[in-house]
Parts: C-alpha cells; sequence; structure tokens
C-alpha cells in the first residue's frame, strides 16, 4: 500500500524517536572527549600523536565553509523580495553586533577593575621574550593598521579568499555576486536556481564529513591535553575561572535577557537544542564546524531562510561576543600585571580602540593575538610584549570563546528575524519545547525555484534530499526533528 506523505514524515518522526542513545552524535561527541582527556592525562605522548585526527576533521570542516558561505548568501539575497530589503537586514545586523561587541567589551573590563587579578605580578615588560608563534602574531598585531579591516575585504582573485579561507573576503563576494543576480531579474533565476542544487550538493557533503566528528573531537581533545597538560591551568587558573564566569553571566544574562524580553524565547532551551553544536565546539575549540548546524536549525525553528543566509555567516566575522570579552579582560590584566596605569577615560578609550582592530583579524589563524596586539600597539600606553603573560593559557579559553561567539550569533540571528518579521515565533516555541514539525513553508519571497538543504535529524544523519522548489509550493517532506 503507498504511503502518504503524511504518514511518511510519521514513520520517519517514530524512526528518530527509536534511536538508541549511543547512535546519537552529540553521545558519541561526548564520549569522544572524555576518552581524549584521559588519554591525554594519562599518556600525554600517545595523545600528542593524535594530532593529525583533530586537525584533518577541522581542516575538512573549514573546506566547506567558504562555499556554504558563499552559496547562503547568494540564497538569502535572492530569497528577498528587493535589494531595499537587503540593506536594511545588514544595516539592522551590523548595528546590533556593534552594540553587542560593546556589552561584551564592557562586561570584560568591569569584571577585571573588579578582581584586579593583574595586581601583584609585577612583570617586567623588558624581560619577556618573544618567540615562535607568539612572536610572529605581535609581529603582525604591531604592523596592523586599525583601518586596514576595510581594505582587506576586497580580495585580490576571485579564487583568493577561498583558498586562503578568508571568510570576510567571501561574504564581500557573495554580497557583490548575489545582488547582481537580483538585478539581473530573469536571466540570473537559472543561475540562482542552480546556487540552490549546488548548495543541497556541498550539504550533502557535509553529512559525510560530520560522521567523522567524535574522531575529530577525540583527537583535538587528546593533542590538547597532552601537549599542554592539566598543570597549565594551575598557573593562571583564576584568569582562566573569571573569564569563564563573565562568559557564562554575559550568556545567561545579557543574551538570555535580550532572547527573552524582546524574542519571548528561552535561553536554556536553545542551549538544549544546540547541543550536539556547543559539543563539537568544545572537541575541535572553534566555532566554525558548527555554522553549517547553525543554519539550518535556524531555519528550522522559523527563521526564514533569506534572514539566516544574511546574518549568520556575517555575524561569524562580526559578531564575535566571546572574542570581544577576553580581549577586554586580556588586555586589562596585561595591564595590571605590568604596573601599567589605566585610567576610566584611558579605559574607554580602548574600548573604541578594540571595536576597529578585533573586526582586522577575524577568521585569521591567532587572530586574537593578532587583535590583542594590535590594540596595545595602537593605544602604546600598555607594552604588546605583555602578550606572553596569557599565552600559555590561550588554549584553555578558546573553547569558551567559541562557544560564546556562537551563542551570541543564534541569538543575533532570532534577534534580526524578530526585528524584520521574519520569525515564526509560534513554531520557534513548538521546536524548542521538543515538538516534531514539517519543514517551514515556503515565503512568497522566494521567487525563484531553489533547493535548500534539509534539516539533519542529527549532524552527520541527513533527512532525505528536498525537492526543488517554487514560490508558493508546500516544502518537501522532511523529518522536523533536528534536534535528537
Amino acid at each position: 500500500m503507498t504511503q502518504t506523505p503524511g504518514n511518511e514524515r510519521a514513520a520517519q518522526a517514530a524512526r528518530i524517536a527509536a534511536k538508541p542513545w549511543y547512535r546519537q552524535l552529540y553521545v558519541q561527541v561526548l564520549v569522544a572527549i572524555v576518552i581524549g582527556i584521559v588519554l591525554g592525562w594519562r599518556w600525554p605522548d600517545l595523545a600528542t600523536s593524535m594530532e593529525p585526527i583533530g586537525t584533518t576533521f577541522i581542516t575538512a570542516m573549514k573546506m566547506l565553509i567558504g562555499p556554504i558561505v558563499f552559496l547562503t548568501i547568494i540564497g538569502g539575497i535572492s530569497g528577498v523580495a528587493n535589494l531595499k530589503q537587503v540593506g536594511l537586514t545588514g544595516i539592522k545586523a551590523l548595528t546590533y553586533f556593534q552594540v553587542g561587541t560593546i556589552l561584551a567589551m564592557v562586561t570584560g573590563l568591569v569584571a577585571m577593575n573588579l578582581f584586579r587579578l593583574g595586581d601583584g605580578v609585577h612583570a617586567d615588560p623588558a624581560t619577556l621574550h618573544t618567540s615562535g608563534d607568539a612572536g610572529d602574531y605581535i609581529a603582525k598585531g604591531e604592523s596592523q593598521k586599525w583601518w586596514e579591516f576595510l581594505t582587506h575585504i576586497v580580495p585580490n582573485s576571485f579564487f583568493g579568499p577561498f583558498v586562503e579561507g578568508d571568510i570576510l573576503q567571501v561574504i564581500f563576494l557573495a554580497v557583490v555576486f548575489g545582488i547582481a543576480l537580483k538585478m539581473v531579474g530573469k536571466a540570473g533565476e537559472p543561475i540562482i536556481a542552480s546556487v540552490g542544487r549546488l548548495t543541497e550538493v556541498v550539504f550533502k557533503v557535509l553529512s559525510f564529513v560530520m560522521k567523522a566528528a567524535p574522531f575529530g573531537a577525540f583527537g583535538a581533545m587528546a593533542y590538547a591535553i597532552g601537549k599542554f597538560g592539566l598543570s597549565t591551568l594551575t598557573s593562571l587558573g583564576s584568569l582562566i575561572l573569571l573569564f569563564y564566569v563573565t562568559s557564562a553571566l554575559f550568556v545567561v544574562i545579557v543574551l538570555g535577557g535580550v532572547l527573552a524580553t524582546y524574542v519571548k524565547l528561552n535561553i536554556f532551551q536553545l542551549f538544549r537544542y544546540f547541543k550536539e553544536e556547543y559539543l563539537l565546539i568544545l572537541g575541535t575549540s572553534t566555532a566554525e564546524p558548527a555554522l553549517p548546524g547553525l543554519m539550518r536549525k535556524l531555519q528550522h525553528m522559523g527563521v526564514e531562510r533569506s534572514t539566516v543566509g544574511l546574518v549568520v555567516p556575517t555575524g561569524y566575522s562580526f559578531n564575535l561576543d566571546g572574542a570581544a570579552i577576553y580581549l577586554s579582560l586580556a588586555t586589562l590584566y596585561i595591564a595590571q600585571a605590568t604596573d601599567t596605569p589605566l585610567s576610566i577615560t584611558q579605559q574607554l578609550g580602548l574600548l573604541a580602540v578594540m571595536l576597529l582592530t578585533s573586526k582586522g583579524a577575524a577568521g585569521v589563524a591567532g587572530g586574537g593575538f593578532i587583535a590583542l596586539t594590535a590594540t596595545l600597539s595602537t593605544v602604546g600606553t600598555v607594552p604588546a610584549a605583555g602578550i606572553m603573560l596569557v599565552f600559555g593559557i590561550d588554549k584553555f579559553m578558546s573553547e569558551c570563546r567559541a562557544m560564546v561567539n556562537f551563542s551570541g550569533n543564534a541569538v543575533a540571528t532570532l534577534f534580526i528575524a524578530k526585528w524584520e518579521n521574519n520569525l515564526d515565533l509560534a513554531r520557534a516555541r513548538a521546536v524548542l519545547s521538543g515538538k516534531t514539525l514539517d519543514p517551514p513553508p515556503v515565503t512568497e519571497a522566494e521567487d525563484v525555484p531553489q533547493a535548500v538543504p534539509p534539516p539533519a535529524t542529527e549532524a552527520g544523519h541527513e533527512a532525505p534530499a528536498t525537492r526543488h522548489r517554487s514560490a508558493g509550493s508546500a516544502a518537501a517532506p522532511v523529518p522536523a526533528e533536528v534536534q535528537s
């Protein structure tokens, strides 16, 4: 007997619900992290040899980030009714990003002024030897000008940003191409449809890569613990603890408050919804592998595809709340540790400089240290060599930075979607409460055939492929349960 689409969806939902706990990706990643910690603690030499496992997985994920960002931004621009709406959404997003960055930096400054962990260190900048990676970051930061992030956005070639993994330049190319395709009208419709189909293919490749997520998390965590050792935590444990507590309070109180008062959603339900992504970030120390999952799940919550495609990739470069907290905390700690007095006025001046320098190293290896050095060099009162005081513990703070960045971008997208009336709030509440729902309907703005990558039942276990859809058509049946 032939099954109706409704029966097919019910059967798929039943299969998801019956999936054994040990087949859930978040469980597998969590177990892999624990095994990696134990291996790094007990057999550090063996654990450090696991580095290629983690780096290969992260490299494979980064390989897909550029194409995903490029294709989804083009899809987002082509999905709006007119180009004026693209500009308004971009302005609103950038405004929100700047306000969020300021609040994050102020939170870090307040925390360090209250606890003053650097007092009593009395480090002499002349005796701080800079070498290796730290020396390279200092050199890059000292040579970087505050305005360079503006000129750096324009790439030297079309393929360069994809080869080098420069997300800012990929965003620039995607916006230009998306606007051009929208402006040429019917001539661009076949290309836009092809972009949708290619997006589906790229997300299918992503599903293959995500099957290796537990191995990647294991390799990265084992190497980190084996290389740096748990004993590293004790040297500057108070600074690490302050950063984690400050970041947690910022996410729960500031981001949670914004989500509750304006969007009318619960931050703790959001944590549960994105549990796979948080564990993936914890294991790999970077938020990039979680970007595709964030985009899929936000769209499944009821955020319009155009808003997701525009806000999320841009936020990954311009909305780095975790990095902002770290930048202000580290700057003030170095000032205190080197006995450099800073008045409130000088600290506010630092904040203004950090708003610019923090954008200059987005997506660059060692970007946090480059931004930190650029800030100290621009102001000139705090010695740049002071970053050596915090260089050794950076690995144990990177996970927290990435998770706060991820949380900030999830909240930012929901905020902008609500602001733009592009959020199905009832659907979002239902999804966050754990209900299984059909895919969201296509909006009238999607006026050309498009293919949207299906929300996965969990990262790495993709639903049946969607069918190409035209304006006003019903969404193709895909499983609604994406949070496993």
